[in-house]
């Protein structure tokens, strides 16, 4: 092969591989912008679909600014995607600039080489070529270069077919970016009209709010007080179960922690291998609260904390374990609906708001075993607070939870 053509193969060899690479990182921002429009979907199905109930306005305010988040973050991702598709559209028009370049090279190299073999083409002036060699060395030699040359023919016809057909598949490829990229323009305008419309109603909200903020703070405030009331007797039962399980194994030493059958260690291991891929505690449901402390969207001086994460979803939602395990607590908690505890070894999966419980303390429950139905607020709000304890310390649900 020559040095020409070793170079055209190469560069061709290097633009796949950098076309395999934004393709794939393409792929992933298609994946998180359909993610994004799925949630969007099921904001609008289970957080405004019910325009006769009548919400407080703090519940308001919390799924205007949950679908606005969703929302920027479904077009910060549409816009990194008409981004990149422009970056893959000039890199693909340059290439296909430079390869017709190339291809114009070998079509002339090649027209050139059948011109000269056309001359010397007849087998009288071969073996007239091969005759007039001073000794047989010299006979070899030029019978290798007879066989080179038609070889390098072949090759050149060769590179010119590959040639035009990568030609060809660039240019389908260029129109399908094209088409794409005007689909993620039209689907960003509507996506940024329906964002306007969102924040105009947000900021009516807020007005409002700001003449009785005193008041909403107030009340945000109590409602934090509940929920702290509910997480410590959460911790309160957690605590008392480990003191009782280890008691009944024989162990009086108080470490806070289970201790653990080889039973209990391979199931705890298999809940760990699992981190990430567990199913959905409900079927339908987006995330209304994230875990951790955070500022209320009413008053930034206020704090809110939550040791687990809040699932709104729909009426009559079925509550469905996340992993297969024990049922060792079903608590009734003062003016709070029943919580389920379930066992996974050394950890803890906590589904709290239930209007039904259908599983009793002792019970071996299966990953997706339905374990009661999630309560309705006179509102028409449902919401699951659902936790991951190791031991009695809270972990991120999320990072548990399949995507």
């Amino acid at each position: 092969m020559n040095v020409k053509l070793y170079r055209i193969l190469l560069v061709v060899l290097l633009f796949q591989t950098f076309v395999f690479g934004q393709s794939d990182k393409q792929k992933a921002l298609e994946t998180q912008r359909i993610q994004l429009q799925k949630e969007i979907t099921q904001i609008n199905s289970l957080l405004f679909s019910n325009k006769k109930k009548e919400k407080s306005v703090l519940n308001m305010v919390e799924d205007l600014n949950y679908k606005i988040r969703v929302r920027q973050n479904l077009i910060k991702t549409t816009n990194e995607q008409a981004n990149l598709l422009t970056r893959e559209i000039n890199d693909n028009q340059n290439q296909i600039s430079n390869l017709r370049d190339q291809l114009k090279q070998l079509k002339e190299d090649y027209a050139g080489m059948i011109v000269k073999s056309y001359k010397s083409k007849s087998q009288q002036s071969r073996i007239m070529f091969l005759l007039s060699s001073d000794d047989f060395k010299q006979a070899y030699k030029r019978l290798q270069y007879i066989q080179q040359y038609a070889d390098y023919q072949k090759q050149q016809g060769e590179a010119i077919k590959e040639k035009t057909e990568t030609l060809q598949a660039l240019n389908i490829t260029l129109s399908k970016q094209k088409e794409d990229k005007q689909k993620l323009i039209e689907e960003n305008r509507k996506a940024k009209a329906d964002l306007e419309s969102d924040l105009k109603s947000q900021n009516t909200l807020m007005a409002s709010i700001k003449t009785e903020l005193k008041q909403f703070a107030t009340q945000i405030k109590t409602k934090q007080q509940e929920i702290d009331r509910i997480d410590a007797e959460i911790k309160k039962l957690i605590r008392e179960a480990i003191a009782s399980s280890n008691k009944a194994s024989g162990n009086t030493t108080n470490t806070g922690k289970f201790v653990l059958t080889p039973a209990g260690k391979a199931l705890a291991a298999n809940f760990v291998a699992n981190k990430g891929k567990l199913p959905w505690p409900v079927e339908r449901g987006v995330i209304k609260m994230r875990y951790g402390t955070q500022r209320s969207l009413i008053d930034n001086t206020v704090t809110i904390k939550s040791n687990g994460i809040r699932i709104a979803t729909e009426k009559s939602a079925q509550v469905k374990a996340v992993f297969e395990g024990e049922v060792f607590a079903v608590q009734l908690i003062k003016f709070s609906n029943p919580s389920v505890y379930i066992k996974h070894g050394n950890y803890i999966s906590v589904y709290t708001n239930l209007s039904k419980v259908l599983v009793k303390k002792g019970d071996k429950v299966s990953t997706g075993q339905a374990i009661g139905e999630v309560f309705t607020d006179m509102n028409g709000e449902t919401m699951l607070r659902f936790s991951i304890y190791k031991e009695d310390q809270t972990e991120n649900p999320e990072l548990w939870l399949a995507k």
